[in-house]
């Protein structure tokens, strides 16, 4: 048996290459409103709740529509809807650049999706680019070419991160908010060139589809896998929301910093993420999903303690980077998992799940977030975060320890049905 290489093997996979050069420049603009966004609403002197309520309205629009979308591409096919992400996404960064105009902007946000580290996913369209990537590969190289897919958003984002600092640079030309406008231009170029690379990327949508039965339907065990998919990243997703998109808001609350002294800590954060989504990759081909991701995100619980204590931005920054490399680096192992759940013919389904599971709960605790900062709380939402994502690693391991994709001799495994 040859060994394993990693990153995997593409030769005869074009559109594999282009559907991860798409999440790779996508990411660049999400890199700089990930940092920036809410600091541009701060400077436009949105409050806290009225950040958090924004944030939780768009994380909800996504992950509704999400629910609709993965199931749809399975029928109708990917590309024309990962398209019709980018144009509405173009649309969306276009309104933005232009006006400040509160009902245009929050229109443009919920569009867009601004604001959030999605590591270069395709809005409530990355379970459609998810579903894409699952029918190219097989399910045994799926925890390594997942975990690649993610290192690329990171490492995307890593050089979004390092170019936020644009509005402090700006200052002597632009003042206020107005400096942050520009940054909605790198996400319009990204848009549009992504347009029109996957146009000439090979559709999922097989030749012989005519002749194929419809897919089976779910399997009870099928079922099952998708229920606890679900309750166990309700648990993450709360956590999640209650410190991630709100995070440099509230270091600017906290410290008092701006753009310039936040942007290199997220560039650094994201840059080592993308190294360890690598590392992980491996990983899972020695260790499997399961392992991986519960040794990686049960070390990271600690610091999220230590960063809500910490007394100085220095020490935060270390603290912020270590854990990020710790959580987010199994992103891409734990995607693999959820569309290796059902048969291929429904990883669609599956990716929409997994992506609707993570989005409500997450628009959830960006509310709440907003509500306990408003109030003075800094510390509040990170000490509700540790007990939630703890209770997250306990409840992960036990719902799929049978079912890893990476272990061949996972007996409960589901089979890769057509």
């Amino acid at each position: 048996m040859s060994r394993p290489t990693f990153p995997p093997r593409l030769q005869g996979h074009g559109g594999v290459s282009r559907l991860l050069a798409a999440r790779a420049l996508r990411s660049l603009g999400q890199g700089v409103l990930v940092t920036d966004f809410a600091l541009y609403l701060h400077a436009l002197g949105w409050s806290s709740i009225a950040i958090g309520t924004l944030f939780m309205g768009s994380l909800m629009g996504n992950g509704v529509l999400a629910a609709f979308l993965g199931p749809l591409s399975d029928r109708r096919g990917r590309r024309g809807l990962v398209r019709l992400y980018e144009l509405s996404l173009l649309a969306s960064a276009l309104v933005a650049l232009l006006t400040s105009y509160a009902p245009l902007l929050v229109a443009a946000t919920l569009v867009g999706g601004f604001g959030r580290g999605a590591a270069g996913a395709a809005g409530p369209f990355g379970a459609v680019e998810q579903g894409w990537l699952a029918r190219l590969v097989h399910r045994g190289e799926r925890g390594r070419l997942y975990s690649f897919n993610m290192a690329l958003g990171f490492f995307g984002l890593a050089l979004g991160a390092a170019l936020a600092g644009l509005p402090d640079w700006l200052s002597p030309w632009l003042t206020g908010a107005d400096a942050y406008r520009p940054l909605f231009l790198l996400v319009a170029l990204g848009a549009a060139v992504n347009w029109l690379l996957l146009g000439r990327t090979p559709d999922t949508r097989t030749r012989r589809r005519a002749a194929q039965p419809p897919a089976a339907p779910l399997t009870r065990s099928e079922r099952g896998l998708l229920a606890r998919l679900v309750a166990v990243n309700t648990l993450n997703s709360l956590g999640i929301g209650l410190v991630g998109p709100l995070f440099t808001y509230w270091l600017k609350l906290r410290f008092g910093i701006g753009p310039s002294a936040i942007a290199p800590v997220m560039a650094v954060a994201f840059a080592l993420t993308g190294a360890a989504s690598l590392g992980a990759g491996r990983l899972t081909s020695r260790f499997g999903v399961v392992l991986t991701v519960v040794a990686m995100r049960s070390s990271a619980l600690a610091l999220l303690l230590g960063i809500a204590l910490a007394p100085w931005y220095p020490l935060v920054g270390v603290l912020y980077v270590v854990r990020s490399v710790l959580n987010r680096g199994t992103v891409g192992a734990r995607q693999a998992l959820a569309v290796s759940l059902v048969s291929r013919r429904r990883s669609g389904l599956a990716a929409s799940l997994n992506g609707l599971s993570m989005m409500l709960p997450q628009a959830g605790g960006a509310f709440v977030a907003g509500a306990l900062l408003g109030a003075g709380w800094l510390a509040a939402p990170f000490f509700l975060a540790a007990g939630l994502q703890g209770a997250y690693v306990v409840a992960f391991r036990w719902a799929f320890r049978h079912h890893d994709p990476s272990r061949s001799s996972s007996g409960a495994s589901v089979p890769d049905r057509n």
